[in-house]
């Protein structure tokens, strides 16, 4: 068996790209992957297409082999956008492997350990927010522009099920909500990444909505992502206690200062979802700067991610998938929770465009809050590449 054609397909994902893999090979079997670009990582599309050039002609089952010579190939350059373009890459042969065999990917690592997995409800009113116009226009969802939209958010999140939401900082002013991204976002940039009493009160009436609406017995998460240096992060950290978080959310890109928030946190610590293989999360288990790591199995690879776990189980970590994108993603993220002991929960987008289930050929369930875990050969569905070219990208999100 061989790869001999490579295909890109994107489709409009409302405020990003969903991007698709496609590796067919000489006997008609074909593999899927998901990756994404956004403004962080731009040419992505193009690193994928120039490295699918190496992969014509080559064996896919021998997945192991095709990621280690890719790896080797750009180790001037490793991580960043290298690493997530051999992910892609690797993603799809697996779901080849998978196929070839006629069992799920998760198959292939020893798995089912479970049959379904707890999922929250990732990004809970952000988007509702950054996208208030487009939610409200296209998708139809309540506005959100007060504190009590939000405790209805919260009610709504657990009218439907789910057992824990997380969100972002928000800040509720006269003209409508905002958000609180001043480390890495333009709008609002401050490069010294700090928090006054302003933005720290913002933060703690907002988590007071949100846990109204939610109830005492919801999980609650709140993701700072590189919003802050440690010493707001602490000052955050010990703010948020009365509202009883799940996990407080942070990316710090020096494991010695993130292990100095969570020694003086007696709120529980995600992060971690921005390294690459185990020699980028090495440092921050053996420093101990987190309580639950995050993997992101578009970047990292499936099988990196596994042993990326494996390794995380030694140190006493649970993980989580960095699960942030489109409808294949969901049941890759699916297929690492069956294959991985040591995880706490799924993230899942619920706040998206009414055609993303259309994107598969093939249901993705969640009932009651539970993702279950699929079935059916190589990721369990196809890209429904009919519905993909019924959604085509706009202008001004164009990749290639």
């Amino acid at each position: 068996m061989k790869i001999s054609a490579v295909d890109v397909l994107h489709a409009d994902g409302g405020w990003r790209p969903f991007s698709f893999l496609k590796l067919t090979t000489n006997e008609g079997l074909t593999g899927w992957s998901e990756f994404s670009e956004g403004p962080w990582n731009r040419g992505l599309t193009a690193v994928v297409r120039s490295l699918t050039n190496n992969v014509l002609g080559v064996d896919p089952r021998a997945f192991s082999r095709v990621s280690a010579s890719l790896h080797a190939q750009t180790r001037m350059a490793p991580a960043g956008i290298n690493a997530q373009a051999i992910a892609a890459i690797e993603n799809a042969c697996l779901d080849i492997s998978a196929k070839a065999l006629g069992v799920p990917v998760y198959a292939l690592f020893g798995g089912p350990i479970r049959e379904k997995i707890s999922v929250y409800w990732s990004h809970c009113g952000s988007f509702r927010v950054r996208h208030g116009e487009f939610f409200e226009k296209v998708i139809g969802t309540p506005p959100l522009r007060t504190l009590a939209d939000l405790t209805d958010l919260g009610k709504e999140a657990r009218s439907r099920g789910f057992k824990a939401v997380k969100t972002n900082p928000v800040i509720f002013e006269p003209g409508g909500p905002r958000m609180l991204n001043p480390g890495f976002s333009p709008i609002g940039l401050d490069l010294s990444h700090t928090a006054d009493s302003r933005v720290i009160n913002a933060i703690t009436t907002q988590m007071d909505a949100l846990r109204t609406g939610l109830g005492s017995d919801m999980g609650l998460m709140l993701d700072l992502n590189f919003g802050y240096r440690p010493e707001a992060l602490r000052r955050i950290a010990t703010a948020v206690e009365p509202y009883q978080l799940t996990w407080l959310e942070m990316d710090v890109h020096d494991s010695a200062a993130l292990a100095t928030v969570r020694s003086e946190s007696k709120v529980p610590i995600a992060s971690c979802e921005t390294l690459y293989g185990r020699r980028g999360y090495k440092p921050y288990l053996e420093a101990y700067a987190a309580d639950i790591a995050v993997i992101d199995i578009q970047w990292n690879g499936f099988a990196e991610s596994v042993r990326i776990a494996a390794m995380a189980e030694t140190y006493e970590v649970n993980t989580a998938p960095h699960n942030f994108t489109g409808p294949l993603c969901d049941l890759m993220s699916a297929h690492f929770c069956a294959a991985v002991p040591n995880v706490h929960v799924m993230e899942i987008e619920v706040d998206d465009v009414p055609w993303k289930g259309e994107l598969l050929k093939g249901a993705v369930r969640v009932e009651q809050g539970q993702f279950m875990i699929p079935t059916a050969p190589g990721w369990g569905a196809e890209v429904n590449e009919e519905a993909v070219a019924a959604h085509p990208l706009p202008a001004n999100m164009q990749l290639d």
